[in-house]
């Protein structure tokens, strides 16, 4: 224990305590900018209301465009939908099924009736934004249930019902009031069906009811083909939706709604994205410079005292632990300081994501990069010394 405390007092001689903080504060900054990004990152995607994935998930509902006057649908093809689905910002694709039939509802309030033509659509169950209770079709009970936009029933209540002197309606009592459906095939057969408003969406701006209905409304009364898709609907992740835009416009897609901007924020916080991880990674690479720049000059400088140690008998193995020790220390406490400075910086933003359903994500992503980090420098700073020892060993 002795003989290895005389070769520590030796060797430790050399060692630039400068350096050696140079090389932890510099590494603690990048390792800390990188953190803090992750830790942001994670917590600005992490959904704590159930009801708004902010940042994390959006859909938009896509068609294509119209020009002049024509009798031929517009619709998407096989293929157009395939490419669409191999676009990186793109979740999923539902596709809106259109009946193949006339529809006229009637409904009587207020002691008066209103009837009218009308359309119904039909999307895939995972894409609402409301799931109530009773959303199927049986042909032997004979309700459809409808899933009605709520801009609709807006424009009832504050464009149509007062000057037609009808009442305006809550969302409560517009679900209690009956309707009666008519449907129409080409062969001109007709039957009614008793249907009902059972829930409202605020992302489709459609009058749906249930794909069985749908299915086999449009096998009964249709011509019998699969009805093309007229309109898609899309699950995007807005943080990958840079070129949304520029493909949509390149292949003559419409795309409805309030996401005109979603690109534009995906850009945005993209470019904030790799501006701070850049800067992190500069610094840590120069960080790593500086430690292996450092080991060079140290060794260099103890060349005559390792040459000495070996040739009395020490290993170069065991020579060159000292400094291996010496260097994961270092990097333990670098790692160790920045993840503690990462987590107190998490409290500057912690309160303003909540406020808006947001954070609280877990730290486990963040933990395991930094430990990750700390192998991987590790590794390295501990083979460039093996490696420098063996040179000496060997005088060179």
């Amino acid at each position: 224990m002795k003989y290895r405390s005389d070769v520590w007092s030796l060797l430790r001689r050399n060692i630039s305590k400068a350096q050696l903080i140079g090389y932890a504060a510099a590494n603690v900054v990048g390792l800390s900018v990188i953190l803090i990004g992750v830790l942001f990152f994670t917590d600005s995607r992490h959904d704590t209301s159930g009801e708004d994935e902010f940042f994390s998930t959006d859909y938009v509902v896509l068609s294509k465009k119209v020009e002049g006057v024509g009798f031929t649908p517009v619709s998407f093809s096989e293929q157009e939908i395939a490419s669409l689905g191999q676009q990186p910002w793109v979740r999923k694709i539902g596709r809106f099924t259109a009946s193949q039939f006339a529809v006229n509802g009637t409904v009587s309030m207020g002691g008066k009736g209103l009837s009218s033509y009308m359309f119904l659509e039909a999307v895939p169950d995972e894409f609402f934004d409301v799931k109530p209770r009773g959303w199927s079709f049986n042909p032997v009970e004979g309700f459809v249930p409808i899933i009605l936009c709520k801009d609709y029933l807006t424009l009832y209540n504050f464009g149509f019902a007062i000057p037609q002197g009808l009442p305006q309606v809550s969302e409560q009592i517009i679900g209690a009031v009956p309707i009666t459906l008519r449907l129409t095939g080409k062969d001109m057969q007709a039957e009614t069906f008793k249907a009902g408003i059972v829930g409202f969406s605020s992302r489709l701006n459609t009058i749906a009811v249930p794909q069985s209905f749908m299915d086999w409304a449009n096998e009964r009364y249709g011509d019998g083909t699969e009805p093309p898709a007229s309109r898609l609907i899309v699950e995007v992740d807005p943080l990958l939706a840079s070129d949304m835009k520029t493909y949509f416009a390149q292949n003559e897609i419409e795309m409805a709604g309030d996401k005109q901007d979603t690109g534009r924020l995906s850009s945005f916080l993209g470019i904030v994205s790799a501006v701070v991880a850049s800067g992190g990674i500069v610094i840590c690479a120069l960080a790593i410079f500086i430690l292996i720049l450092s080991i060079f000059l140290l060794l260099q400088k103890s060349r005559d005292k390792l040459r000495f140690l070996m040739l009395l008998g020490y290993r170069p193995r065991e020579v060159a632990r000292y400094y291996e020790l010496l260097v994961v220390l270092a990097n333990v406490a670098v790692t160790l300081v920045s993840l503690s400075l990462a987590l107190l910086a998490r409290t500057l933003w912690s309160e303003a994501l909540a406020n808006i359903g947001l954070g609280g994500a877990s730290v486990l992503p963040t933990v395991l990069l930094t430990l990750v980090y700390l192998l991987g420098v590790t590794l390295l700073d501990v083979g460039i010394v093996r490696s420098r020892v063996m040179q000496i060993w060997r005088g060179r």
